[in-house]
């Protein structure tokens, strides 16, 4: 772990201007130091100045945000074998996930539809209540709707990793205010970008290389043929991750990008337990079933290979009935499971399910409410 003075040499020598990652590293390998880069470059390099190097990290601090170098033990080790690794990761929430055992990035189209949302949503769920840690970018589409999936798993307390295009504090896009909030809880947000940096094009194909570099395999649901989504599983694929596709109608252009992918050898996805299976051949690993996620530590509990089975919740009967619960105001979701008389994972699944139609929305302290009409297309 660096000291205070190191990390704002690395801050420095990283946003200093034309070096990225791979120059970086190699400055570091022929000076041995970034102070000792810092002070070898050439005058045509416009240096990051030290004072604001030295603010990045008080802000940092006051806000709790960690700022991780490579040579950190919470560094993410799948992203380390990356050429151009990020040298530094900002990191709001549980640093801790980053080295989940077991992860999958789900990636699609921004403009998906509903059936793609559900889709991701329901396998980001189930994937989550049997020790996978989805990894997305937070965008609009199915990225939010893999999110959302995750977060209703283990009773309203699954982990989710959201992989920023901006600064770990800045929020895009801005209707995903709250769904950044419950991530940070419930999970982590991470970034290579210094903080308050906005939405810029040339950030989010940086970001992508980290998606993918995060994970042991990538989920593309919905994408065009010339999409980023299909960029990221070509990251994956680079650096030996295994490629998962859900495949549609062959005239919907969101389906061309899936179904191509498996044309060329991606595991085709029809439920959850295709892509455990193939993470578990993988890893030579067997999940146990989660009877009572909370008093498991999902990410450190030792897998019994011995187990074969897996615990895949099946589709809820419930969502109807529930509706009759709610109201505008907010319910807290233990009054709903002592009301409805259902299991903790039914209700989870209902209240998922209604998320994804535009029915309701999560409110802080674990409640939901109905969403009334005129604001479904805020």
């Amino acid at each position: 772990m660096l000291s205070d003075a190191e990390l704002i040499d690395w801050l420095q020598l990283i946003n200093t201007e034309n070096i990225g990652p791979i120059t970086f590293f190699k400055l570091l390998q022929t000076h041995g130091s970034a102070a000792a880069a810092l002070e070898a470059l050439p005058q045509k390099y416009k240096k990051f100045s030290r004072s604001l190097a030295e603010k990045e990290l008080k802000k940092a601090q006051s806000n709790d945000i960690k700022i991780i170098d490579i040579d950190d033990a919470l560094y993410p080790q799948t992203l380390k074998s990356l050429e151009d690794a990020p040298p530094l990761l900002y990191v709001a929430g549980n640093a801790e996930l980053l080295n989940s055992s077991l992860s999958l990035a789900v990636v699609g189209a921004r403009n998906a539809s509903i059936n793609g949302r559900k889709t991701a949503s329901r396998l980001a769920y189930e994937l989550t209540n049997n020790q996978v840690l989805i990894i997305s970018g937070m965008a609009r589409g199915i990225d939010s709707a893999a999110h959302k999936g995750a977060l209703y798993a283990l009773d309203q307390q699954g982990p989710t990793i959201a992989v920023l295009g901006t600064g770990v504090d800045v929020i895009y896009p801005p209707e995903n205010a709250q769904l950044y909030q419950q991530i940070k809880a419930q999970g982590a947000v991470i970034s290579e970008f210094p903080l308050s940096t906005g939405p810029q094009p040339t950030n989010f194909p940086r970001r992508n290389r980290i998606v993918a570099g995060l994970a042991l395999g990538t989920l593309v649901v919905e994408a065009t043929e010339k999409s980023g989504s299909l960029i990221t599983a070509k990251l994956a694929l680079e650096n030996g991750r295994d490629i998962f596709a859900v495949p549609g109608a062959p005239y919907d252009q969101r389906a061309q990008g899936p179904n191509r992918l498996i044309k060329e050898g991606a595991a085709l996805v029809e439920n959850s337990e295709d892509i455990l299976r193939q993470l578990l051949l993988g890893n030579a690993r067997k999940i146990k079933p989660l009877a009572r996620p909370k008093e498991q530590d999902l990410f450190s509990a030792p897998i019994d290979i011995s187990q074969k089975t897996v615990d895949i919740p099946q589709q809820s009967s419930a969502t109807t009935n529930l509706t009759e619960l709610l109201n505008y105001e907010g319910v807290y979701v233990d009054e709903i499971i002592r009301r409805s008389g259902l299991d903790p994972s039914s209700v989870s699944l209902a209240l998922l399910e209604l998320e994804m139609d535009g029915k309701i929305e999560r409110q802080p302290g674990n409640k939901v409410a109905l969403i009334r009409t005129n604001r479904k297309n805020r």
